[in-house]
């Protein structure tokens, strides 16, 4: 500086004016005259750890992984004269001092060169924290998601649990999508894909049904070891992304419902081809070396016998559905997806049930209600009565029923469920309701005779009245 102020100058660089002039007299900056000083070594104050590290120590020894708050609480609480004082700030900078000179060595990750069309990683991330909704309800759900790790691509795919049916479907809709297969397929250590080979022993193998999959697709089947997720880390990195994504999407769109499935998955594939978008370069390097995709894909459903109890119920992977009475005793193939259960019967369907993803039963009433009403006695013990109340009037209904005449309230609400199996249950449903909100007890005839009555009552029809003018304007183009 030549002339001016010192003051000024110390302003105008945000410092105090004597560091300012403290500068000017050496001629040289802060890092210079830190390097011309030399590291300090000394202490400007009183070491506050002096006399509680050394008791730190040894619990740092024993357990180098002890959460350093509670260590500082422990300490504070034995030995108050020790650590009384002593700030939680202060002793974390300590414990890190410690650990860098005498802590055992850290883990260490070996960043990987990952080849074009060479792998794809498919794991399931689940979604409970997107709190997604379908018309209203909550949508418990998971997403399969597929990503090669050379160039980060992936797609994601809305399931309901870890099984095969789910990763045949993720994993062929990846491939699908991208044109071509990779030469591997790596997945973790769940049963899903692998088994121990004896009892008592960690040494897994390819499950039969994962292993012809893989044979499908011309695909080296590879696993991760168990606990090891970081053998894996591409996939699971990006399930962090993928759920940071969905979550701002969702905080744009304004809500986090969506009138059905389909559309959220379409929501969900847009996000992927955007992200997608972001890696063309390096994606375009993995679609060349990619091998053909088969000439059709693997069956996406799981065929299984069931046999057709006189309950009219069949038993499905720990699930239990009613069917049809007609089908007692026959032996039915099911074929079973994420979202649906197909029953068949000589090659024909003969039922199609939303898969269950609870232990809850699903009975239909209408599969046997006309045996029921035939004996009502069987009503009140039956194990699956809960399920025969379709909504919460029809609960209130029976309450009302047993209040008023407990020994024909059976009969008279399987009358009820006959009337909705027969006309309507959205119908039935709304007389029940208008009853109930009157004061009117809804016995099976009231019930029947407002139905008869709402479908007597004639419906409006507007009269048609046609356009004279262009009758008019018809007839002067014949006559001319």
């Amino acid at each position: 500086m030549n002339g001016g102020v010192v003051s000024h100058a110390a302003m105008k660089a945000n410092m105090h004016r004597r560091t300012a002039a403290r500068y000017l007299e050496a001629n040289a900056g802060p890092a210079e005259l830190t390097q011309q000083r030399g590291t300090r070594t000394y202490r400007t104050r009183p070491d506050p750890l002096k006399e509680v590290m050394p008791e730190a120590a040894r619990y740092l020894e024993a357990a180098p992984e002890i959460e350093v708050k509670g260590l500082l609480a422990h300490l504070k609480q034995a030995k108050p004269e020790l650590a009384g004082t002593v700030a939680l700030r202060t002793f974390q900078r300590g414990v890190k001092v410690w650990k860098a000179l005498h802590g055992p060595p850290k883990e260490v990750f070996f960043p990987q060169a990952h080849e074009p069309a060479r792998a794809a990683q498919f794991d399931w991330k689940r979604a409970a924290e997107l709190e997604i909704t379908i018309a209203g309800a909550p949508f418990d759900h998971l997403l399969g998601h597929f990503v090669l790790p050379c160039s980060n691509w992936q797609r994601a795919t809305i399931c309901f649990s870890e099984s095969l049916t789910s990763l045949r479907v993720g994993v062929q809709a990846g491939y699908w999508a991208l044109g071509g297969v990779t030469r591997e397929l790596w997945t973790d250590n769940s049963s899903t894909a692998t088994h121990t080979i004896k009892r008592g022993s960690d040494e897994r193998t390819f499950n039969d049904a994962y292993a012809a999959f893989c044979r499908h697709l011309k695909v080296s089947p590879h696993t991760i070891n168990v606990g090891c997720p970081n053998e894996q880390g591409d996939v699971e990195s990006a399930h962090r992304h993928l759920i940071r994504r969905i979550r701002t999407h969702l905080t744009i769109r304004g809500s986090n419902d969506f009138p059905h499935q389909a559309a959220y998955q379409e929501f969900i594939d847009g996000i992927c081809a955007a992200a997608n978008g972001l890696r063309a370069g390096k994606v375009a390097d993995e679609l060349a070396g990619l091998r053909p995709l088969p000439a059709s894909r693997y069956p996406e459903t799981e065929q299984i016998a069931v046999n057709v109890t006189n309950g009219s119920t069949v038993r499905l992977k720990q699930h239990t559905y009613s069917v049809p009475a007609k089908l007692i005793g026959l032996k039915l193939d099911a074929h079973v997806s994420e979202s649906e259960v197909r029953l068949t019967y000589e090659g024909r369907e003969v039922c199609q049930l939303p898969r269950l993803q609870s232990p809850k039963p699903r009975i239909d009433y209408r599969h046997i209600i006309t045996w029921l009403v035939r004996k009502p006695g069987a009503f009140r013990g039956y194990i699956y009565r809960e399920e025969l109340f379709p909504t919460v009037v029809f609960r209130q209904v029976y309450d009302q029923l047993c209040a008023a005449d407990d020994a024909s309230a059976d009969a008279q609400y399987l009358k009820l469920l006959e009337l909705a199996a027969e006309r309507g249950e959205a119908e039935v449903a709304q007389i029940l309701g208008a009853c109930l909100r009157e004061g009117a007890l809804p016995r099976p005839q009231l019930v029947e005779d407002r139905l008869g009555a709402a479908e007597a009552a004639p419906v409006a029809v507007a009269p048609f009245t046609p356009d004279l003018k262009a009758y008019d304007a018809l007839l002067t183009e014949v006559s001319a």
